[in-house]
């Protein structure tokens, strides 16, 4: 197997429209840290994958698609946003939307050249699965005494001398630590890891860190404070933690093997929408009225916790607009939503690694119900290949959670992603070629 990295920048000027949170006060105005996309590319000689990792909000079918007409029909793409908070906005609405440009353009032309980097760096390369839990990061944010533990996988690519080449760091974690009031551009916590494992291990070793489930995972009750000073000791924690689980060789899994060969499949999936809120605007009222309470007894969680579902409602309230008197349709310039979601899961397998692709924010339970149906090593990445919005667990539609009012999927539209990618990963289990 040949592995290589390639990676292009991703300049945002100032007075860019941001993405990631609707109270923002302005638009960009400087960069914090610069913004990239990232490729890794794996070949066996007929076959190539290439995962790619952008500093962006949300990537939706647009991108997708026009990202993957770069490449070949012996070669596999998958484009991923990291889901910072501190980038431009690429039309990050529940249910999907197109990307607006220039940033169509700007996001495909840096993963080609990221992509062209990665095929020319290629080398003959071993990869060792490293899996185990990161705590004190991230944490259920609708739930403050959640423990602060989430699932991590690391990938450790190194020469056929054994020397490390470079680390894929999966974190189901929100890389929100910057405030809705940052109008500083940057890959927020992302960066913050990329930055710190690179100064653990050499600066000549490359790294990229991908989304993982991170739907309903966060830093809100983990962090100290919302600043560089608290993205670096929070990046220093995964770093640290990401040198742990390398270290512990005799833990990790041998990912492929020198005749080892790469196999994928995609599936495009139907999702209903879910049924709309009798009464969007009580609704509304009684998360003001909690709002008020919490503000009022002087409770800080609570009092944010509440500020984040009146976030929810009024996104639900966009989407289901009150009918004009006698009118059985939406208003006028305001066409009706589709009946369904359309979206994309996918998988791939290298030599023993497993990866699966699930579109949209999905909850870290629904990565851990797809790694239980496999004995290999499984990595499962969210935010790839489209962008459905929230996709909560069953369960959690009993709640007032701002990812279940936000949301647009029915009930069980989590749970049929991930039984359908587990198929897939399924299928791809045959015997590898002699």
């Amino acid at each position: 197997m040949r592995v290589g990295y390639g990676a292009a920048r991703l300049p945002v000027p100032p007075g860019t429209p941001m993405g990631g949170y609707l109270d923002r006060p302005g638009d960009s105005a400087g960069e914090l840290d610069p913004l990239q996309v990232g490729v890794i590319t794996w070949s066996d000689g007929r076959r190539r994958f290439a995962l790619a990792v952008a500093d962006v909000i949300c990537v939706n079918d647009d991108l997708s698609r026009q990202a993957r007409q770069a490449v070949s029909a012996t070669c596999e793409l998958w484009l991923a946003a990291t889901h910072t908070h501190a980038g431009p906005e690429t039309g990050c609405v529940p249910g999907g939307g197109p990307t607006p440009q220039p940033w169509l353009d700007r996001i495909v032309g840096a993963t080609r050249t990221a992509l062209a980097r990665a095929m020319a760096a290629e080398r003959p390369a071993r990869g060792s699965a490293h899996q185990g839990v990161l705590r004190d990061v991230g944490a259920a944010r609708g739930m403050p005494s959640a423990e602060p533990a989430v699932p991590m996988d690391v990938l450790a690519v190194r020469d056929p001398a054994g020397r490390l080449e470079g680390v894929l760091v999966v974190l189901p974690v929100h890389p929100t630590v910057l405030p809705p009031g940052n109008l500083l551009v940057s890959a927020d916590l992302t960066g913050a890891v990329r930055g710190a494992v690179r100064a653990r291990l050499g600066p000549d070793v490359w790294v990229l860190v991908a989304a993982g489930t991170a739907g309903d995972i966060s830093t809100r009750h983990t962090r100290r404070g919302q600043d560089t000073a608290e993205l670096g000791r929070l990046g220093g924690l995964v770093a640290d933690r990401c040198a742990e689980l390398l270290d512990a060789a005799p833990a990790a899994a041998e990912a492929w093997t020198p005749g080892s060969v790469i196999g994928w499949a995609s599936r495009r999936c139907s999702l209903a929408r879910r049924s709309s809120v009798a009464d969007p605007h009580a609704l509304l009222a009684e998360l003001r009225a909690a709002h008020e309470r919490s503000r009022t007894a002087g409770d800080t969680t609570a009092t944010r916790m509440a500020l984040s579902r009146l976030e929810g409602a009024r996104l639900l309230i966009e989407a289901t607009p009150e009918p004009a008197p006698g009118a059985a349709r939406p208003p006028a310039g305001k066409p009706p939503e589709p009946a369904s979601i359309t979206t994309e899961v996918s998988a791939v397998r290298l030599g023993g690694l497993a990866l699966a692709a699930l579109p949209g924010e999905p909850f870290v339970a629904t990565g851990e119900a797809v790694r239980r149906t496999r004995p290999d090593p499984t990595f499962v990445l969210g935010y790839v290949n489209g962008y459905p919005g929230y996709l909560p667990t069953a369960a959690a539609y009993a709640g007032q959670e701002y990812e279940v009012l936000a949301g647009r999927v029915a009930p069980g539209s989590a749970e049929y992603l991930a039984t359908t990618v587990a198929d897939l990963l399924h299928d791809l289990d045959t015997p590898e070629d002699p």
